[in-house]
């Protein structure tokens, strides 16, 4: 895991000022590498490519990047880990490649040379972002995995064409200057993350998972796929698989085995994040049975009802015999996290939980170098409680006629949020679920609506932008996808794979964890995994009220039910709670009335009206507020003189 940046500019003159700029882009990088720096460079061709390197696999100074393959065709930057190169290697040396280090770096390189980049790309197992110079043809390639764990930023100006791991190594070249693109901004209100590929500023892109990109000297970027997470759902749900439940959990256990064996190959210590929750526990299950000794894994609580899984966690740990480290954070602690979050993610992001991911990887970096995650079960297993919704009860209450279920919802919203949860909390004591006057808000505004599409992006949905940015035109993207012939709850697994997995998830992990210099590696993302998520039959997700019904029963072999079987949580931190408290000082600030109009950005009557109803208590507001406070927070970092 590193940080990787570069620049195509054959204007830029002397070799020193070309070094000189593409090491600023480097600088800025050092939290993702901070145990090797690297520079390499072309200065007739006007290309530098730079890295920051945290050694993984091969410490030693034969895995420094930038490295160029034995036959001095390639040079290559690489953020990221390929768990086949071992399997590669070997029938590399079989054709007679020798190697000088033993790192997945040079197996990669090799392979370009003898097979090419995009079929080599095709047989990787592993997650990456790549930037490849090829002396002989003149031209750079740019490689993002299939799922999009890495990322990998681009953009081009003119004559110039910069890339880099994260914006602000974009930012560090001299002499661009940066303007927010609108358009996104919409779309971040809506999502409360910018959609690939679009990104905070105009012109500057995402490089989409599985794509790679080719630019020629003086050319035009070229980007085709390699994998396509629209044609894999197409040919899984085409071409299911049939067998017994037990044939089936046998299958993806074998997979699961793999893919988590694959990831805990390193020369550093590894460990994993556990919540106690299904995937979570199902990765750390299987590290624990591959492992000769206990795995190491790591959990934090909150000492707040409902904010606190690490009894949980601990639990399976027990029954697992993992060497455990649990770390419960105050309240402050968490609040010192929030001044930082504009560094970290360096666009504006509002997914709260940022804020425990962050805690969990700086806990989990004093003792390990890289964690595997539970991320992507939820996506591939139907995990949601929309899923279930969408296949439960959607279709019945299309068969209420509209104007009955606008009234049941107009019945819904009569009390405050607030209110309805107090009531639950006090009916079902233990058994409520968490923030339930919420949900029955979002439930009612559900009803209210006539058809799939609207009610997917509904869900998803903090703002309306066409109402907070009158005149702006939203930024859309997969979520607005309705190609997919299937149900409505594999459209939504779909456009949360394509959209909420990459964008959101994603990429909260990997700001979190690199922030701290914390390799995440996510075993359920396997793309081996993906595609065989594809062809399971519905019920093997869904079953009898169940959610990741098969994902269930291969961890059922290793932990006690239970120990499993409870409502769903979230990562989450009381952020509405604070708002009215502790942070509301720093709120007000940012949301001022004076502020908002010089920003010149949102309708400031509904952002103030949002507020003083988040204030008074008669609604939680935190999620619409939290967009706009995240957004001001960063144009205060990074776009201060908007």
């Amino acid at each position: 895991m590193c940080g990787i940046a570069g620049v195509l500019n054959p204007a830029a003159g002397s070799r020193e000022a070309l070094e000189r700029g593409a090491a600023a882009m480097a600088d800025s990088l050092a939290h993702r590498g901070p145990d090797d720096a690297g520079l390499w460079s072309d200065s007739e061709a006007g290309l530098a490519l730079t890295h920051r390197r945290l050694s993984i696999v091969d410490l030693s100074p034969a895995g420094h990047q930038p490295m160029t393959s034995a036959d001095g065709r390639f040079v290559i930057t690489y953020n990221g880990e390929v768990y086949n190169f071992q399997e590669l290697r070997a029938e590399l040396e079989a054709k007679g490649v020798s190697f000088r280090s033993t790192s997945d770096t040079e197996v990669m390189l090799e392979a370009f040379s003898v097979y090419g980049i995009a079929p080599t790309i095709k047989r990787l197992i592993g997650m990456f972002a790549l930037g490849i110079w090829d002396r002989k043809e003149r031209t750079l390639t740019l490689v993002r995995d299939r799922l999009g764990i890495k990322p990998l930023y681009w953009a081009k100006f003119d004559g110039l064409f910069l890339f880099g791991s994260e914006l602000k190594s974009l930012r560090a070249y001299p002499g661009w200057q940066p303007r927010i693109d609108r358009s996104a901004v919409a779309a971040f209100m809506r999502l409360n993350y910018v959609p690939a590929p679009n990104t905070i500023y105009q012109r500057v892109r995402m490089l989409a998972p599985g794509s790679i990109l080719t630019l020629a000297a003086n050319g035009e970027p070229h980007i085709e796929k390699y994998w396509d997470a629209r044609a894999v759902a197409r040919d899984g749900l085409a071409n299911p698989l049939h067998g017994s439940d037990a044939e089936l959990t046998d299958q993806l256990e074998a997979l699961l085995q793999d893919a988590v064996r694959r990831r805990m190959v390193a020369d550093v210590p590894v460990g994993a994040f556990l919540s106690g929750g299904v995937d979570s526990s199902t990765v750390a299950a299987l590290m624990q049975s591959a492992n000769a000794g206990p795995v190491r894994t790591y959990s934090i609580g909150f000492d707040l009802p409902g904010y606190n899984e690490a009894g949980y966690a601990a639990a399976v740990a027990k029954h697992l015999g993992t060497e455990h480290t649990e770390m419960i954070v105050t309240p402050q602690q968490a609040l010192d996290v929030i001044p930082k979050l504009p560094e970290f993610y360096d666009e504006p992001f509002a997914d709260s939980s940022q804020i425990p991911t962050y805690l969990v990887s700086a806990m989990t970096r004093q003792h390990v170098t890289v964690a595997l995650s539970g991320d992507g079960g939820d996506e591939l297993f139907a995990g949601y409680n929309r899923y279930q919704f969408a296949s439960t009860y959607w279709p019945k209450l299309q068969r209420v006629p509209r104007p009955l279920r606008q009234l049941l919802a107009a019945v819904m919203t009569s009390l405050p949020a607030d209110q309805w949860t107090r009531l639950l909390s006090f009916a079902f004591s233990r058994n409520a679920p968490s923030q339930a006057g919420e949900k029955i808000y979002k439930l009612a505004a559900v009803l209210r609506l006539g058809d799939e599409p609207s009610m997917y992006r509904h869900l998803v949905s903090h703002w309306n932008p066409a109402a907070l940015m009158p005149g702006v035109a939203e930024a859309t993207g997969a979520a607005w996808d309705t190609t997919l012939d299937a149900g409505f709850t594999e459209r939504m697994q779909l456009a949360d794979i394509l959209t909420y997995l990459p964008d959101d998830i994603l990429t909260k992990v990997d700001r979190a964890s690199m922030a701290v210099a914390l390799e995440a590696r996510v075993p359920l993302l396997d793309h081996r995994v993906v595609e065989f998520s594809w062809r399971l039959p519905r019920t093997m997700k869904l079953r009898d009220g169940t959610t990741k019904w098969l994902l269930r029963q291969v961890l059922y072999r290793h932990v006690p039910r239970a120990l499993i079987d409870r409502p769903k949580m979230g990562f989450g931190i009381p952020i509405g709670e604070w708002l009215r408290g502790p942070l509301r000082d720093w709120a007000e600030n940012l949301l001022s009335e004076q502020r908002l109009r010089e920003a010149g950005l949102l309708d400031v009557k509904q952002v103030r009206q949002c507020w003083q109803d988040h204030l008074s208590g008669r609604h939680n507001r935190q999620y619409e507020l939290w967009n706009v406070l995240m957004l001001e927070a960063w144009r205060e970092r990074w776009q201060p003189g908007l």
